[in-house]
């Protein structure tokens, strides 16, 4: 960038400035800024009066012991307002704490399955005190390479299970699918389809676990044709959607495991001219903001996803101080909230 004249102004002078102003070299000048005994009266007073006299702006001195600790936040995207909700619980914990937040927005896996040096090596550079994973699967590896360096860490809703031993944040998962199959059981709906996340993730495996669960309880029949997977991907739950509606006997309703997906599912309802709740019922998962802009809005279990990020934050700062969590994990309660996407079937 090229800084122009009068930018250089507004931003005061250099020391070299002051330096030729009071007639002694760029290191004596700084030696009075900052405060130096070895430097003669007279020079010291010629020296205050040019920095008075052209308004050179002291710095503060950086003082490492004042210094706030760092901690870094490693999110799979800023994109969504998935991981907003993250960011906001983690700045409000670490304000409220005296912390420095660092984001990276991108997961630190590579090819090969080995810490990405760049990253780690400028973990350790920048003096980062711990760690907070958000949705990261790390290789055995990087975990080995975290406690090499003794670098304390915590995951926020992990991918997939942690080593014994790691500290993890998460929802009542379970809970939550039960609860939302449960909504639409007790609106007398008995076809009932979900369309899950990935296969192989903690969070997706447990909603359609408690979705299972409820069904069993209530004496409905699980239907395999029922259960489809779209890897919390919007376009492929619009996919998975149009499938569920070609089905001999399609679905009454539809528990959906993000909200995100619940949009998809939407748009295919809409295509296939079917409305919401009228015709179908959905339910959706996380409690987005995008659930309240949704028409009609979106009936949906709500994670508390700023209270799991403050919550992980609080553990780290415990572990910084060398305190070791009662549990390794915490799961943070889920509820339903409903709004207009639910109702009795149709005849």
């Amino acid at each position: 960038m090229v800084r122009t004249a009068s930018a250089s102004a507004a931003a005061g002078p250099t020391l070299a400035v002051v330096a030729r102003e009071a007639g002694v070299s760029v290191p004596t000048a700084s030696k009075v800024v900052n405060g130096r005994e070895d430097v003669a009266p007279e020079t010291r007073r010629r020296v205050t009066e040019a920095l008075d006299r052209l308004g050179y702006v002291r710095r503060p001195r950086f003082d490492a012991a004042k210094a706030p600790r760092l901690v870094d936040l490693v999110v799979h995207s800023l994109e969504s307002s998935w991981s907003g909700a993250v960011l906001h619980g983690v700045e409000d914990a670490a304000h409220d704490a005296g912390l420095e937040v660092v984001v990276s927005a991108a997961l630190i896996r590579s090819r090969v399955g080995r810490p990405e040096r760049g990253w780690l090596d400028k973990l350790v550079a920048r003096g980062s005190s711990g760690v907070l994973f958000n949705l990261a699967e790390l290789s055995d590896s990087q975990y080995a390479w975290l406690e090499q360096h003794r670098i304390p860490f915590v995951m926020i809703d992990p991918v997939q299970e942690p080593p014994e031993g790691v500290v993890s944040v998460g929802a009542a998962n379970w809970q939550g699918g039960l609860t939302a199959t449960e909504h639409l059981l007790s609106l007398g709906h008995d076809r009932i389809a979900v369309i899950a996340g990935h296969r192989r993730t903690m969070c997706s495996s447990a909603r359609v676990a408690g979705y299972r669960s409820a069904l069993a309880s209530a004496g409905v029949r699980h239907r395999a044709e029922y259960v489809r997977h779209a890897g919390f991907d919007e376009s492929v739950a619009h996919r998975r959607t149009l499938e569920l509606l070609d089905l001999p006997e399609p679905p009454t309703a539809v528990f959906v495991c993000s909200d995100r997906m619940a949009l998809g599912v939407y748009e295919a309802l809409a295509e296939r001219g079917l409305r919401v709740p009228d015709d179908i019922s959905v339910v959706g998962f996380d409690d987005l903001p995008e659930a309240r802009w949704a028409s009609p809005a979106l009936t949906t279990v709500r994670q508390p996803l700023s209270e799991m990020a403050a919550t992980a934050l609080r553990s780290l700062l415990r572990m910084m101080d060398g305190h070791r969590p009662e549990s390794t994990r915490t799961e943070l309660s889920t509820r339903l909230v409903e709004r207009a996407s639910t109702a009795a079937p149709a005849d």
